[in-house]
């Protein structure tokens, strides 16, 4: 396991390797090689060396391809930050042959951060942000023969990206499961349906992450909904059902401390973001939580679905079905590559207004 501290003093048999814009390729010997680039005015004065090329631009409809990576090996972090909104770019990641992505989400997203209008950090084991909008990821993402990365402008603005990509070159041993990761969004969630977090896995591996961005269109309290995990044949009713929004997130009573939303970021859960705090229970506030199942994961043999209800409070003490606004994220491993499943639609489908 990657984060085993007590791991860092085996001997390894691989070699480091990294790609950004100062070494495109990864190649060893060939960073800080540009004499064009972002930073060529600023640069001017001294030349090959010295921050030529930081950042890259994608420009307004292209795909950008990040990396482009021989096996076998792993990727161990990656880190990135851009000028345009967090959704203003859709990630893709590929493994092996395949031509269909296995990992497709909007930038942002993929690292738990749908809105980046209000900073919020994130201190947790599979990502990271940090001041201002430096956005990281510590999944372990191993492939036998190929990994390819790309980023897409989805905008009709120019966009400035700044990434480095680490990994490493080693034989893997066999039966290491492939990343994925699959986007959805509900906007609203019809009256008294579940959201679909994850949908369309057929095959064998283990359910490792739940981002959640949630926003409510109604007051009162939001998060009565439970999350349900259908698997392996699993029909009408779920093998594995939780007890409530906050729950399963890892909090509790509505995450409400002195009458106040409390914000919370552990290497495992988090409610990272209250967008709005002007009070409790107020409507148009916003969420931003997640939950790695990195000590627990969920393992499946044939197929995973996951979703989750959307409960308020109506009169009576009676449970009101939400119309909310609510986005996700599923990451999970399995034994081959796969289609991702994401549904993104357009631009516009993607904006938070």
């Amino acid at each position: 396991m990657i984060n085993d501290m007590q791991g860092l003093s085996k001997i390894q048999k691989a070699v480091s390797r990294s790609i950004s814009a100062e070494n495109f390729t990864g190649a060893p010997g060939a960073g800080g090689q540009a004499i064009s680039g972002t930073g060529e005015s600023c640069a001017r004065d001294l030349g090959k060396g010295w921050k030529v090329s930081p950042s890259i631009i994608v420009e307004p409809g292209k795909v950008f391809e990040l990396a482009n990576i021989e096996g076998p090996g792993e990727i161990r972090h990656i880190w990135v930050t851009c000028s345009g909104p967090n959704r203003s770019l859709i990630l893709r990641i590929y493994w092996e042959d395949s031509e269909v992505p296995s990992v497709e989400t909007p930038l942002g997203d993929f690292f738990a951060s749908a809105d980046e209008q209000q900073y919020g950090a994130i201190s947790s084991l599979a990502v990271c942000v940090n001041p201002l909008r430096g956005l990281n990821c510590y999944w372990n993402m191993p492939f036998y023969k190929k990994c390819r990365m790309t980023l897409e402008n989805i905008t009709s603005e120019r966009i400035t990206v700044y990434y480095q990509i680490d990994y490493v070159l080693r034989e893997l041993e066999p039966g290491l499961g492939y990343f994925h990761a699959q986007y959805r969004r509900s906007n609203p969630l019809p009256y008294k349906t579940d959201h679909v977090i994850l949908d369309g896995v057929k095959g064998h591996g283990q359910y490792v992450g739940t981002y959640l961005f949630w926003g409510v269109n109604n007051n009162n309290w939001w998060g009565e909904g439970e999350i349900k995990f259908f698997m392996d044949g699993d029909k009408d009713y779920p093998t594995i059902c939780g007890t409530g929004t906050e729950d399963y997130f890892c909090g509790a009573y509505d995450f409400e401390v002195n009458h106040a939303y409390q914000t919370f970021t552990t290497p495992y859960s988090g409610l990272s973001k209250v967008m709005d705090t002007d009070g409790l229970y107020r409507c148009q506030q916003r969420f931003n939580m997640y939950r790695w199942h990195i000590a627990d994961p969920i393992y499946f043999n044939q197929d995973l679905r996951v979703t989750i209800q959307a409960l308020g409070w109506r009169s009576g003490g009676r449970y009101l079905p939400l119309q909310d606004d609510i986005s996700s994220v599923a990451y999970w491993y399995q034994d081959t590559p796969a289609p991702s499943g994401s549904v993104l639609g357009s631009a516009d489908d993607l904006e938070i207004i």
